[in-house]
């Protein structure tokens, strides 16, 4: 990812972006070469290590058995995870003089990662409910009364995946670099889209929230 040095965000606020917007793009490499990409739900957990290492982060899912993606990682495990927050135009006129141009303001994750099939039905059972406590809680009870068969036939039916992060990029585009356009830009994002709104209160979380005062001389 292209990442000038004004939009590099760290690893806590690459966490906040996942768990905020988990819906995330797996992409591999198929058998000819190319890209396969599948947009799906991942879940973020992090494994304590020992010592002052920090957690190692890992992401959970499945496919369906019929998505020749889990094949993929199986022949090539390593693979990239995206995820996209929210993004929003940005008009030139929140800047002080005419001489410029509009642009696009957007927040992203980007993951290299190394995957681990689950295939047993009762390790993708646990996965499931790992992933159920985390979206709907009460949901378990009624899985479990689904009744064996049904479960069974269900967890046929997919292939669970541990992607183990290896290496991550953080990127907040939110015009860091044009400090002039700090003002008028929060006023117009404060008031607009569910993504606008929500780049605003990024930009509180940055600081972002005034032009930097002088400082007074002696």
């Amino acid at each position: 990812m292209y990442l000038p040095p004004q939009f590099k965000g760290d690893r806590a606020q690459a966490v906040i972006l996942i768990k905020e917007h988990p819906f995330a793009s797996l992409i591999s490499v198929d058998d000819s070469g190319l890209p396969y990409v599948t947009h799906l739900p991942l879940q973020l957990e992090q494994e304590a290590q020992a010592g002052p290492e920090p957690a190692q982060l890992v992401l959970l899912g499945h496919v369906a058995k019929a998505n020749a993606h889990w094949r993929h990682l199986q022949a090539r495990p390593q693979a990239v995870v995206t995820f996209l927050g929210p993004h929003a135009y940005l008009s030139p006129r929140v800047y002080p003089d005419l001489a410029r141009v509009p642009s696009w303001n957007y927040l992203a994750v980007h993951c290299t990662v190394h995957a681990s099939l689950i295939e047993a039905a009762a390790a993708k059972d646990r996965l499931l409910h790992r992933l159920i406590a985390e979206h709907e809680p009460p949901y378990a009870g009624q899985w479990r009364g689904l009744g064996e068969e049904f479960t069974s036939k269900m967890l046929a039916g997919i292939v669970g995946f541990e992607l183990r992060v290896t290496d991550l990029q953080c990127k907040l585009k939110i015009n860091q670099h044009r400090p002039e356009s700090f003002a008028a830009m929060r006023s117009l994002y404060a008031v607009g889209t569910e993504n606008e709104r929500a780049l605003a209160a990024w930009m509180d979380r940055l600081g972002m929230d005034s032009l930097p005062q002088p400082s007074k001389e002696n």
